[in-house]
């Protein structure tokens, strides 16, 4: 029985190494094009320096090396299982200290190298119990990392990718509208652009699909784009490009810092991750500048000035933001033209660049003629002013959140840098607050130890709460609460805030107060599932839904079901009520509880649609489920008061 599970376990692990796959083949890609006629910065490693592992030698070698031995019954008899376990071990440890830095990706090649001398050495892993035993070890160890990061090497787990709206527009073809095409034509003569505005059949048809089917995609961007437009206007000015560039981030993210396209790139200005780096945006374990609005925003002016330097045409130089300056070079030089337009007609670039640019004339002519396609009732949203406070040390957001009477979902969405919820660890970070709230923040976050502060919580006090009841909730001892918050009594305040000491590692199984239905709700895994995104959707730890269903790591490959208990705040309707359901037997006053409807969130709907769906109230809906700040298709939501 122990071989024949080892045979089973080989195979995911194919998986697990060539996870992400994909985005390395576009790196390697990007590698090869020719050198732009205008370098961009040259890039710049953030991994550590690993000496590559030596290949055991072959047997042909070892042959060649006995027949020169002088005295061979005079060395020791070599053992290739310790020698091979010796060369694993070697690169584990460094896989682990590349981890340990917050090198991601050659930390994956670490572990990927041991896997790989494990499977393919010159001895069989079924062979002999030790090199059973270290592929047992190995998988362990990689699995058990936190947040399992080594398996989803590009998958941030604190913050949820958003699909990149260019990807929907780049696979449709849409005809040509001959009244919309002639009134176009109209406008585009009379609209003011810094950049060249041009009407044909491709931007026709482009025009046509905002108009119905994208309609909904365009006027989202342009709610969005309120609250980025002031910024990306200063940076593009300060830089010294077009200020109608603007509508590239539009056409590409609709303004969203946590788009993620298919091919990989990331962020409001899309960049691949290479490329980013060539501009300075920093990408590791903990953060990646790729959604920081404002550095991307910068990085990106940067590099579209690069390539217009480069290839003295705006159409071209978008062409080359999308598919890379050597795909344009080589188009330019195979034709002999250095025009897009004959490029596109000749179609000698890859697809998605030939309606890169068409897309985003078009977003460009619709946006700065809202009134003749019907987009003059869309606002804009307001920018949303924040305080900054420079660090230098690690923080949970949920600390931060609590210091400052703040969702933490509203403070990760002040920092979409972060891949975490917690800020990095032995570099600066400029951690984004609402604002009027530094003070606060600080005042808050100086009495809680710095080695603590990834582990600390503060609480508010509810009606009703213990010292005992509190201490449940977050693991910890009432006597360990008393002494953080010197506290002579037992008596506590409603709406007073009490520093919880918790051990480190303590917090995982209930990193928010909560409890949970004692009912599982069984969720059908699909295509792309992790654990971390169904307990991202279901608002759960993941460290539970591995629990409740007995995995050991982030993958769900070969799961068809999952099982998730509902999580119910413990101060709500819905938890006093599955408490007193608990207790009926004791009392006899006891009511019968309101009946719960659990919704799952739906693409487009927001908390006014959904209130209004079950004639309820936002407010109801923020109360029952922990104050939403964002909802994500997929959320189940907790709905009472339905009348």
């Amino acid at each position: 029985m122990k071989r024949r599970k080892l045979v089973l376990l080989i195979a995911p692990l194919g998986a697990l190494i060539f996870a992400g796959s994909a985005c390395q083949r576009a790196h390697r890609a990007a590698k090869l094009m020719p050198p732009p006629q205008a370098a961009p910065p040259a890039l710049t490693s953030t991994s550590a320096s690993i000496p590559p592992t030596q290949p055991a030698a072959s047997s042909e070698e070892k042959e060649e090396n006995k027949e020169v031995e002088v005295e061979p019954k005079s060395e020791p008899q070599s053992d290739p299982v310790a020698d091979l376990i010796a060369k694993v071990e070697k690169e584990y440890e460094a896989g682990r200290a590349n981890y340990q830095a917050g090198h991601l990706e050659p930390a994956k090649k670490n572990f990927d190298n041991a896997f790989n001398l494990l499977s393919s050495g010159p001895v069989e892993i079924r062979s002999d119990e030790r090199l059973e035993r270290e592929f047992e070890k190995l998988l362990e160890g990689v699995n058990g990392l936190p947040l399992t990061a080594v398996e989803e090497a590009d998958a941030p787990t604190g913050q949820k990718s958003e699909p990149a709206p260019i990807d929907e527009a780049n696979e449709v073809t849409f005809p040509v509208d001959p009244n919309i095409k002639a009134k176009a034509e109209a406008e585009v003569k009379a609209t003011h652009s810094d950049l060249p505005l041009m009407l044909n059949d491709t931007v026709a048809g482009y025009i046509n699909y905002f108009s119905t089917r994208g309609r909904d995609i365009l006027e989202r961007a342009l709610e969005r784009s309120g609250q980025y437009h002031d910024m990306i206007q200063r940076v593009l000015k300060n830089e010294g490009v077009p200020q109608d560039l603007i509508y590239l981030a539009q056409a590409e993210s609709g303004f969203r810092p946590l788009a993620l396209s298919r091919a990989g790139a990331r962020g409001m200005w899309q960049f691949m991750s290479t490329r980013a780096r060539g501009y300075g945006l920093t990408r590791n374990w903990w953060v990646d500048e790729r959604q920081d609005p404002e550095k991307s925003t910068r990085a990106a002016a940067r590099h579209l000035k690069d390539l217009y330097n480069e290839f003295g045409d705006w159409y071209l130089a978008m062409a080359a933001y999308n598919s890379g300056p050597g795909t344009v070079q080589n188009a330019v030089r195979r034709t002999g033209y250095a025009d897009f337009w004959e490029l596109y007609r000749r179609n000698v670039l890859p697809r998605e660049t030939r309606n890169y640019v068409p897309i985003i004339l078009a977003v460009t002519i619709m946006a700065k003629n809202p009134t003749q396609y019907g987009l003059e009732h869309v606002v804009p949203a307001k920018p949303v002013p924040t305080d900054t406070v420079n660090i230098d040390y690690p923080v949970d957001l949920r600390l931060v959140a609590q210091s400052v009477d703040a969702s933490p979902s509203e403070v990760q969405d002040l920092n979409p840098s972060l891949l975490r919820m917690t800020t990095p660890k032995g570099q600066p970070f400029e951690l984004h607050l609402p604002a009027g709230s530094r003070e606060r923040y600080l005042s808050a976050i100086a009495v809680i130890p710095p080695d603590m502060r990834v582990w600390w919580r503060y609480h508010k006090v509810q009606q009703g709460d213990t010292l005992v009841s509190i201490a449940r909730s977050y693991r910890t001892t009432a006597k360990a609460i008393a002494s953080a918050n010197k506290l002579d009594v037992s008596r506590l305040e409603p709406g007073s805030q009490l520093i919880i000491p918790i051990a480190p590692g303590k917090h995982g199984v209930m990193e928010d107060p909560a409890t949970y239905t004692r009912r599982a709700t069984a969720y059908k895994v699909r295509k792309g599932d992790t654990v971390a995104s169904v307990a991202d959707n279901f608002g759960v730890p993941p460290a539970m839904v591995r629990r409740w269903n007995r995995l050991k790591s982030n993958s769900l490959r070969g799961r068809r079901v999952v099982y998730v208990h509902l999580p119910v705040s413990p101060n709500s309707p819905a938890a006093q009520a599955l408490a007193a359901s608990k207790h009926k037997n004791r009392s006899t006053a006891a009511k019968t509880p309101a009946p719960v409807v659990r919704h799952k969130v739906k693409q487009g709907e927001t908390l006014i649609s959904i209130a209004t769906s079950y004639k309820t109230t936002v407010s109801a809906l923020q109360r029952d489920n922990g104050k939403l700040a964002r909802l994500r298709p997929g959320m189940i939501l907790i709905i009472r008061d339905i009348h």
